[in-house]
């Protein structure tokens, strides 16, 4: 007998609560499942299928019912199918908009460069207090176990782990389980030492397992250190007498050169306290290039806590108020784009269906 989709839903609706709970699963609790719609006579007569066909056992007379290996089996290969899709979807999704979003940002940074006669910098999109969405232990070789990260916004992170000995499918089965329901949904902050005690102790022997896969975690959900920063417009600085002589001059396009300046740059003009439009005149920008300078910074937020930062780069005479509404439509601008790229997937999704 194969299992239908109402079975199906009534397994996972067990092993979800098993899971959570450490308790037998009656069929009353299941019953109180919105997405199931079902009677406790109805699931009833279901699970006394999926117990005749091994999918779930009853530890003790007149108790619930708790998933057997085989259940879960079935469920985790299902749910493996299911995130093996999702990556995959995702990885494409996100060379598409990668690609997209590159092209762009150094439109932008163009035409801002060119409306304000200044020089621009546009850096990608990262990503802030990003949270944990699911992970996949997979055995490659006796030695090497793969674990698939991915967090909010759909960052793909793939990390090798060296082993000293080979893992069984029903360990990397039951700590997939492990630390997925422990910690999905939270971010880097939440995963505390308490957090990490208790998965120790759950994954027994394992612990080391957790160790090297938690760093992993840490890792993916980190910011990005691959910063990209895009730039136009280095020469109208010689617009500008204060700024065109040849020693400053020099300075400042050596700056716009150097791209880990300019990261470095950002990183210290956008903290996470730092959103919206700031503006630093002379001496309180802290690049050492740019004490003759303003610099006039936007945060720009794509959803999902994925954000970027817009600069302008000009004299301490700068035309303010023309830099800041330039500023504003250009993030409003981002803001569009990006809501119209995720509406065109979505209903392609749908017509796809």
């Amino acid at each position: 007998m194969q299992l239908d989709e109402r079975k199906q839903k009534i397994l996972y609706a067990i092993i979800k609560t098993y899971l959570e709970t450490g308790e037998p699963v009656g069929s009353r609790t299941i019953s109180k499942d919105a997405d199931l719609g079902l009677s406790s006579a109805t699931i009833r007569n279901e699970m006394s299928d999926l117990e005749d066909m091994g999918y779930i056992l009853q530890p003790h007379t007149s108790a619930g019912r708790i998933p057997s290996d085989k259940g879960y089996r079935f469920y985790v290969d299902q749910l493996m199918q299911e995130k093996d899709r999702q990556v995959t979807e995702i990885k494409e999704m996100m060379i598409d908009r990668q690609d997209k979003m590159e092209s762009v940002l150094k439109q932008m940074a163009q035409v801002l460069a060119s409306n304000t006669n200044y020089a621009t910098m546009i850096t990608s999109p990262q990503f802030h207090q990003t949270k944990l969405k699911f992970i996949q232990l997979s055995m490659i070789s006796p030695e090497q176990l793969l674990a698939v990260v991915v967090t909010e916004g759909n960052v793909v992170k793939n990390k090798m782990l060296h082993m000293k000995h080979g893992l069984d499918n029903e360990t990397i089965l039951k700590l997939n389980i492990l630390l997925n329901t422990s910690l999905n949904g939270l971010t880097m902050e939440q995963i505390n030492l308490g957090t990490i005690a208790k998965l120790k102790e759950q994954a027994g022997i394992h612990s080391a397992v957790i160790n090297s896969v938690l760093d992993a975690v840490a890792e993916a959900i980190q910011m990005d250190d691959d910063l990209e920063v895009y730039t136009s417009g280095a020469t109208n600085i010689f617009r500008y007498p204060e700024l065109s002589d040849s020693t400053r001059a020099s300075a400042l396009l050596g700056a716009f050169e150097d791209k880990q300046q300019l990261a470095d740059l950002v990183e210290n003009l956008s903290g996470s306290e730092n959103t919206g439009i700031q503006v630093y005149i002379g001496n309180e920008t802290p690049a050492p290039t740019m004490k003759d300078c303003s610099v006039v910074t936007a945060t720009y937020e794509l959803g999902d806590g994925m954000r970027g930062t817009i600069g302008i780069i000009g004299p301490k005479r700068m035309d303010y108020e023309k830099v800041v509404d330039a500023l504003q439509t250009m993030t409003s601008q981002l803001d569009q784009i990006f809501k119209k790229e995720t509406n065109d997937k979505n209903e392609n999704k749908e017509e796809g269906r």
